[in-house]
């Protein structure tokens, strides 16, 4: 009893703090909006890194920083615990990569100065997802000043990429690290949120010959006598295919927390032919597929071919050379291609359990539980066995848009959300 009401004082302590102290956390999201680290073009996050660094060492954390692609850099840091070998540990994970600015003439303030409004902070990435960075930042800080002392581990991970699906936190996995739960704060309205998976892939039509556009003619004339085609207009072969398959798995593929038909393929961009002197000798179609948790990537991919090599045998240009695949790839700009991989959320884990009991706690209301049409960095957890959820401030909505927004009162009390659950969760003893 003697060491529950400690853990009570203390979190009260935290809640009063992160109310009294916020101009702190202002200040630490200040500069992180200042930092422009827009993906793409990336590479660009080598001073944000390096202060976020210096924040988790100033509040006792042992930091390892290292290189990524060129200027860019992962860091990840543990706070030990005291007892840390049977009590529970947690996982932290932010990025610090945010996303292109569109149009900047649509911005009413600076997109890189935290400018505030009331209970209204804008600039880039206060949503998605610097706001969530600052909160972890803000709170290690108090926990140092505080003398706060946890019996487990508490790790934080700080990567980069994740707006150009590059594998910051596969990176980190990887190599090792984990824990016995991780939350990703990455923008879900501070719901507990999983995800569907995505892969990207291209599809490649590609002529055995290449021929003047001289040539075009005998291609499409009664009797012309020459066998070929435009790979440019066979592209439709695939496209109609992906189309049929896309709505075969609306109609026959369910799977709960999910609006039907999420499991889509976009055939999102084409590339193909010389130049207009040519026939079209080849054609790319890059795609992006979204399949549920209980799903594979090989699994979705090969019914795609299935599909589409199906189509191509019936026609009679392309049934002689066929479709070729390409999937996934760790970097949208770098290899043009990513996967992110499914997260499921369960709701009977202590974890999580744990999670959804502070959360009430500081709002007065159970969180909503739901699947995230979009992705995150949630699924490596997953996808490396360590139970996760996405739980993070700032609505979908705010993400990637302009005039990027998030209130500073969910800030405040997503801090005082984690503060509680660390504590808890950190104090659990191991089976």
């Amino acid at each position: 009893m003697k060491g529950y009401e400690a853990m009570t004082v203390l979190q009260q302590q935290l809640r009063q703090a992160i109310d009294e102290q916020q101009s702190s956390l202002l200040a630490i999201l200040s500069q992180l909006v200042a930092f422009q680290t827009v993906s793409p073009p990336a590479r660009n996050t080598l001073e944000i890194q390096n202060y976020v660094k210096q924040q988790l060492i100033e509040a006792g954390f042992t930091v390892k920083q290292q290189s990524f692609y060129d200027q860019d850099s992962l860091v990840s840091g543990q706070l030990s615990g005291d007892a840390a070998s049977d009590h529970h540990s947690l996982l932290l994970n932010g990025h610090v990569d945010v996303a292109a600015l569109t149009d900047l003439d649509h911005w009413q303030t600076d997109p890189f100065q935290l400018v505030q409004h009331g209970d209204e902070l804008y600039g880039r990435g206060v949503s998605d997802m610097k706001g969530a960075v600052a909160c972890f930042l803000y709170l290690f800080q108090l926990l140092k000043q505080l003398d706060v002392h946890l019996p487990g581990d508490l790790r934080f991970q700080s990567v980069v990429g994740e707006e150009a699906g590059e594998a910051g936190t596969k990176t980190l996995l990887e190599q090792g690290e984990k824990a016995d739960f991780a939350v990703v704060g990455d923008t879900s309205n501070m719901a507990f949120q999983g995800q569907g998976g995505v892969v990207t892939g291209w599809i490649t039509l590609k002529s055995p010959h290449t021929y003047h556009d001289g040539n075009r003619v005998n291609m499409l004339r009664a009797g012309g006598g020459l066998k070929a085609a435009s790979m440019v207009e066979k592209m439709p072969v695939v496209i109609e295919a992906l189309q049929k398959l896309e709505h075969y798995w609306a109609v026959t593929k369910t799977y709960k927390g999910f609006p039907a038909g999420t499991n889509t393929i976009n055939p999102a961009y084409i590339e193909g032919g010389v130049h207009p002197a040519f026939v079209a000798n080849e054609c790319k179609l890059w795609i992006t597929v979204h399949f549920y948790p209980n799903e594979t990537i090989g699994q979705v991919t090969q019914e795609i071919e299935a599909a589409v090599i199906a189509a191509a045998k019936a026609d009679p240009w392309l049934k002689e050379t066929l479709p070729t695949f390409s999937w996934g790839g760790d970097s949208m700009l770098v290899d043009k291609g990513e996967v992110f991989p499914p997260l499921a959320i369960d709701a009977t884990q202590p974890a999580v359990q744990l999670l959804k009991q502070s959360h009430e706690q500081q709002l007065g209301a159970a969180p909503d539980i739901n699947m995230s049409t979009s992705v995150s960095d949630g699924g490596w957890f997953d996808f490396y066995h360590i139970p996760a959820v996405t739980y993070g401030p700032g609505q979908m909505a705010q993400a990637h848009s302009d005039n990027e927004m998030v209130q500073l009162s969910q800030l405040l009390d997503y801090t005082k959300v984690m503060a509680d659950f660390i504590v808890t969760w950190c104090s659990q003893p191991k089976a």
